[in-house]
């Protein structure tokens, strides 16, 4: 059965220019996203076209600034531009959310020359980004990373392997983080590494259980030498670099997993009108109808949290408990609503016939991506308590 149109949301906007922006989002989203997603998904089909009438569009630039190709939207816009997509299809939500997180780093801690020379191609000139920070032995524990760049002549020489990368294999720049120096977050610094560099490669893509359509990958780096002119920041500076990038990003993984909850809450309440038992709609039925009020709050309760986190960051206020908060609360969220859809259609929401079951495989992995839920209450507890140890 073909997934559903999203009910529209009743947004409070900024501008007339957003309202015009999510009018247009929602329309690609219909006309190009929705009709092949069910089936593509299903495949493991990564829809490369979609992202190039994205970025033809403008949307794959949005939180940038407008001198090199940016859509210069603040961030309360922004996410709801990725909640709006990832309620028709969470593997081009989150595309754009890792898009703009590999894209970060240049936009905010590289040099005028270096934004110049490639962050046009980046924002509005169909180029697919990727986010190096994860390894296979260093994944919540980011620090610890061994990738190694080695200073040789006017560049460097970097070797290693990233895992866990979204667009893995088939992006055309990544944003790697490698140890330049010393142990520990200290000795970590950014590079803007290009998809075609000799001796960057890609393992098969993981096996996953939802999010077919995205690929997930290792990348491997053999000896891949990058010009100095490609380090982001200061030698030392890549580990900050990281963090502040992922602040933002989470802030893109909640919007997401609100998109992706809607989408099971707008198919449990369709199913339950339509559905009959006992001579009356199970809609009409107390239990199911205090589910369907409950899923509808914490979506509300999401996107609150998530939107008060952006408004933030816009005013450039300290945003990074709310964002590990936003993050928590949706992830959890887009987990527990699309359970509940699944029980509210019964057998049926068991069966790939429906899209209940994708939508609840699909939302496990917000709850670990770009910082575990676990991590998140770390971060959190250190805002309100301090570091572990003092």
């Amino acid at each position: 059965m073909p997934d559903r149109a999203p009910q529209p949301v009743d947004r409070q906007l900024p501008t007339d220019e957003a309202r015009d922006l999510i009018s247009l989002v929602r329309d690609i989203a219909q006309r190009e996203i929705a009709p092949n997603a069910a089936e593509e998904e299903d495949a493991g089909c990564f829809p490369r076209e979609v992202f190039t009438l994205l970025s033809e569009s403008g949307l794959l630039g949005l939180p940038y600034d407008a001198e090199y190709g940016g859509g210069e939207q603040p961030y309360e816009v922004y996410l709801q531009v990725l909640e709006e997509l990832a309620a028709v299809r969470l593997t081009v939500g989150l595309g754009v959310s890792v898009h703009t997180l590999a894209s970060y780093a240049l936009a905010a801690y590289g040099t005028k020359e270096q934004q110049g020379e490639h962050l046009p191609a980046m924002l509005g000139g169909g180029l697919l980004g990727a986010y190096c920070l994860s390894e296979p032995a260093s994944g919540s524990d980011a620090a610890s990373l061994r990738t190694k760049a080695v200073r040789e002549g006017g560049g460097w020489v970097i070797t290693g392997t990233k895992a866990w990368i979204t667009h893995g294999g088939i992006a055309d720049f990544y944003t790697v983080m490698a140890r330049t120096g010393e142990d520990g977050p200290r000795g970590i610094t950014a590079f803007l590494v290009p998809g075609d560099a000799k001796g960057l490669s890609a393992a098969v893509p993981e096996r996953k259980m939802g999010l077919k359509g995205s690929p997930t990958a290792q990348v491997h780096l053999d000896g891949v030498r990058v010009r100095d002119a490609r380090r982001l920041g200061d030698e030392g500076q890549g580990f900050a670099i990281a963090l502040s990038a992922l602040d933002s990003g989470r802030l893109g993984i909640a919007a997401c997993a609100i998109g992706v909850a809607r989408a099971a809450l707008d198919e449990a309440v369709s199913y339950a009108a339509e559905r009959r038992q006992f001579g009356k709609p199970i809609a009409d039925f107390q239990g199911l109808r205090f589910m369907l009020a409950d899923m509808a709050t914490q979506i509300e309760a999401g996107r609150a949290l998530y939107l008060a986190a952006a408004r933030l960051r816009d005013a450039g206020l300290p945003f990074a408990k709310q964002a590990a908060m936003a993050k928590l609360h949706c992830t959890d969220t887009a987990m527990r609503v699309t359970t509940d859809a699944v029980q509210i259609l019964g057998g049926y929401g068991y069966t790939a016939d429906f899209p209940a079951e994708r939508y609840m495989r699909e939302a496990k992995v917000l709850q670990i991506v770009e910082g575990t839920n676990q991590i998140q209450r770390m971060v959190i507890a250190r805002h309100l308590a301090g570091p572990e140890g003092r």
